[in-house]
């Protein structure tokens, strides 16, 4: 019981290392390597090298498929590319359970011992982040030392011999036991690699071993499926895709695996390199010769798994992705794209208090009321999903923008809560004490509105793009604003000296909506200061200076 226990530990060791390998380079490397994987890849080949490339790079097919569903669920790619993608994942996790198997045992204290200095002493930098990177290599080496030893005794066991002896070559049940394997521990690579032991121990046969790889691809497709549940169609697709591949590799593969196996035995190699030879050529030849089919995979993946109607209809999160919150800069920018999602119905609201304040609409519809639920609902979301990032990992650019976020979408879910009141108040006015703005004061009010929305598209834009140019020109704007709204106060106070009937009728809602409008502008401009610093205004001393002047 304690030798299963050793070899439970080291299997779970190497998945540990892997994590640790994956979230460290993600965390440095994530914006590039979502870039490369984001690029509209209309060439198969080179999206099937971006899989193999990314693959090698993060040690982990689940992670490849994790971007890859993440970004054609949100749109940001293709069924077939992705597909095309994953396919090269199959081909990259292959060549890396070659690497790992060669005699890496001298690296593995000096990899974490290296780690360990640099991930303590500069965690928050990308050097350290880097160390942890290598702590992670540093495990990985030792796991697969750990698995070899623990794997040992247990195959001198009877019983052991026994269940594995029961195995007669059985290709279908040989795959079912691989696919478990895989799945129970959570990595393909760490089933290939137990598999290769058991060979190499004598336990199981050639035939055995084949199909147990085999059946360990399948499982890593199932596993991949499995993860993309609460996924959208598009990016449940891919994963349909991918374990179609596999499935239809154990198809092919069975009519000549006998021949296959015979000849491979005639090489004369030791059974454990010709269990990872098996898996790097099987993978290779497998997806390089279904490449030219992901166009015709894609349809039928899109058939298999039709695009609910009411997926339109979903007022909820969109692009809050849970699998991506491992990558910062990933779950970053799905929160942005929710967050503009915000921007979107405080706009739509926007437009609704024109029709109103025009009269062309005379009550607060349903359809508002419903905008500004969804609007709370999305900035909770937002919060919440921040919330559950490892904020102690961030660099100090995704801490600040993770900042940025949670204020912009805060403030826009207050503004459409302060559009809700203005709507009421109007509402009430006109309804309940059927009086109506005086021509110049509806004229007044329309033309702050004007402003107010071309400011709220400004600081949508500053605060995607993070342009600092723009993001002046945006202060510039809320200034001019205070001016006008100051100028049209005055005017308004004058039409009461003049005693006009319906501006005396109208003067509180008047007033209280410039005010209103006052406040609307200071949270659509905020995004501007945090992008410039609140010291960065300079660029605005000459506008303040003409706006005291026109005022005086």
């Amino acid at each position: 019981m304690l030798t299963l226990l050793d070899l439970l530990s080291a299997v779970a060791l190497l998945v540990w290392g892997a994590h640790i390998v994956r979230t460290g380079i993600l965390r440095v490397y994530g914006t590039a390597l979502r870039r490369l994987l984001g690029q509209n890849m209309t060439n198969r080949p080179l999206a099937f090298l971006a899989g193999v490339l990314v693959t090698a790079v993060v040690q982990s097919s689940n992670a490849t498929a994790m971007l890859t569903t993440s970004f054609v669920g949100q749109g940001l790619m293709g069924l077939t590319p992705a597909l095309a993608i994953m396919l090269g994942a199959d081909v990259g996790t292959a060549v890396m359970s070659r690497v790992l198997t060669f005699d890496l045992s001298w690296l593995s204290p000096l990899l974490i011992f290296l780690g360990v200095v640099f991930f303590l002493s500069r965690k928050q930098t990308r050097l350290g982040q880097m160390g942890r990177v290598s702590i992670g290599l540093g495990l990985i080496i030792l796991a697969l030392q750990l698995i070899v030893e623990a794997a040992t005794p247990i195959t001198q066991a009877k019983g052991v011999q026994v269940l594995f002896g029961s195995l007669t070559g059985d290709i279908l049940l040989d795959a079912l036991v691989g696919a478990l394997f895989a799945m129970v521990s959570y990595s393909s690579l760490a089933a290939v690699l137990l598999t290769a032991t058991l060979a190499a121990a004598g336990v199981i046969s050639l035939p055995v071993a084949v199909g147990l790889v085999i059946g360990a691809n399948i499982g890593s497709g199932l596993l991949a499926f499995i993860s993309t549940n609460l996924q959208n169609t598009p990016g449940r697709q891919v994963a349909l895709g991918s374990l179609l591949y596999k499935l239809i590799g154990l198809v092919v593969i069975i009519p000549v695996l006998g021949p296959l196996v015979t000849w491979m035995d005639s090489l004369g190699f030791d059974p454990q390199s010709m269990v990872i030879g098996f898996h790097v050529l099987y993978n290779s030849a497998r997806c390089l010769v279904l490449l030219p089919t992901t166009g015709l995979m894609g349809r039928l993946c899109a058939t298999l798994l039709p695009e609910r109607a009411d997926a339109v209809a979903n007022t909820g999160p969109r692009h809050l992705d849970p699998a991506a919150l491992g990558t910062p800069s990933l779950a970053l920018a799905n929160a942005v794209r929710e967050t503009l999602r915000i921007g979107d119905i405080v706009e739509s609201m926007m437009g609704a208090m024109l029709n109103v304040l025009r009269g062309t609409q005379t009550a607060v519809t349903q359809e508002v009321r419903a905008l500004g639920d969804e609007a709370e609902a999305l900035s909770s979301a937002i919060k919440l999903y921040l919330a559950q990032m490892p904020r102690e990992d961030l660099s100090a650019l995704d801490s600040h923008r993770w900042a940025e976020v949670i204020e912009l979408s805060v403030n826009l879910n207050l503004a459409s809560d302060l559009i809700e009141r203005m709507l009421r108040k109007i509402q009430q006015q006109k309804t309940s004490q059927r009086r109506s703005f005086s021509e110049v004061g509806l004229e007044e009010l329309t033309t702050l509105h004007g402003q107010l929305l071309s400011n709220l598209r400004l600081g949508l834009n500053v605060f995607l793009s993070r342009d600092e140019e723009s993001a002046r020109h945006l202060l510039r704007e809320k200034r001019r604003f205070r001016t006008h709204e100051r100028r049209l106060t005055h005017a308004h106070v004058s039409r009461l000296q003049r005693k006009v009937l319906q501006s005396i009728e109208t003067s509180s809602l008047h007033l209280e909506l410039i005010a209103d409008m006052k406040r609307l502008n200071s949270l659509f401009c905020g995004s501007a200061y945090a992008v410039l610093g609140t010291g960065d205004t300079g660029a605005l001393l000459a506008d303040d200076e003409s706006a005291a002047a026109q005022l005086s």
